[in-house]
């Protein structure tokens, strides 16, 4: 199912129409830049056109935006969508469905002045995963991509005196996985704001993955774990221990890691080695357990003990 964008609506305030425009940039975690609903919990609204068009049928006179939605699209049967299904919006921007219509605790002035809101009932709002730029006649499609996003802890990185090569590292192994990069960040080596980020990552970008490089040793600034530890809800010591296992058949110094791994809701944080070359000497691992992880994560896997049985029947091959 492909629809398209029928138009783009902003404005300045929260309960009003909004005034379409050719097009507009999709933050990450905040909404659409510019318009009033940006940061908000309900980053995106969304509405079909057809909604509309019944409006017009029964004689009143409506424009898109009219409504207060961001995006008025075509084609696209949003009243049969689910909380949690990911929309592909232009060429890049990725949103999740957090909410199926919503309760108006008075009247808008959009209600007021058309007699009836349809968004309380057909109305959809979304997340944005990832940004980008949605312009009017782009398409809209439901996509099963999944999101993720790096995040190097680093002083020196962080002041442009040293190039990022691990995250780099980061960002071109979910390339080659198939998951979309929602965000890629550097940052100084500081507790608050690392935990911040990674907070922010996964309550308001709701990205399936974090993977972390840097920060995980003894040097008196490394806090990567602490500000991990500071936010996840369910820790998931296995990943850590097998990346440390990895590293330590390379080298004995990778004992020395302080790494861990968790999650916060459904997205799953994994710090990393702040080394290009543990990066890499920890790749193949990441490559044979995220898939499944993900998949796991995302329900779509009902069976993890079929899985695994057919795994062993594969190595036993």
């Amino acid at each position: 199912m492909r629809g398209r964008v029928a138009s783009v609506n902003t404005s300045p305030a929260k309960g009003e129409k909004k005034a379409p425009v050719s097009k507009a940039v999709l933050v990450a975690g905040m909404g659409i830049e510019g318009d009033a609903h940006a940061g908000g919990v309900r980053q995106v609204s969304l509405l079909a056109q057809e909604s509309i068009d019944k409006g017009i049928a029964s004689g009143v006179e409506l424009r898109p935006g009219d409504f207060g939605e961001n995006l008025t699209v075509r084609g696209l049967d949003l009243c049969a969508m689910h909380i949690g299904q990911r929309l592909l919006a232009g060429a890049e921007a990725i949103l999740q469905i957090s909410e199926i219509g919503k309760t108006c605790e008075k009247p808008c002035s959009i209600g007021q002045r058309l007699g009836d809101c349809i968004m309380p009932r057909e109305g959809v709002f979304a997340g944005v995963m990832r940004g980008g730029t949605v312009s009017v006649g782009d398409t809209i499609e439901p996509t099963s991509l999944k999101v993720g996003a790096v995040l190097t802890s680093s002083d020196r990185c962080a002041r442009g005196e040293r190039v990022d090569e691990s995250g780099r590292l980061l960002v071109e192994l979910l390339h080659e996985l198939g998951v979309a990069v929602g965000d890629y960040s550097i940052l100084p080596d500081e507790e608050a704001d690392l935990a911040e980020k990674l907070e922010f990552l996964a309550d308001r970008c709701a990205v399936d993955l974090v993977l972390t490089t840097g920060g995980t040793g003894f040097g008196i600034r490394d806090c990567m774990p602490e500000a991990t530890l500071a936010i996840i809800e369910s820790p998931a010591p296995g990943i850590a221990e097998a990346i440390r296992r990895e590293g330590m058949s390379h080298t004995p110094f990778a004992c020395l890691s302080r790494a861990v791994s968790g999650l916060r809701g459904r997205t799953l944080i994994i710090n990393l080695p702040g080394s290009s070359r543990a990066i890499a000497q920890s790749s193949d691992l990441l490559r044979k357990i995220l898939p499944h992880v993900l998949e796991v994560m995302r329900s779509e896997i009902a069976d993890c003990a079929a899985m695994a049985h057919h795994s062993d029947q594969d190595r036993d091959r």
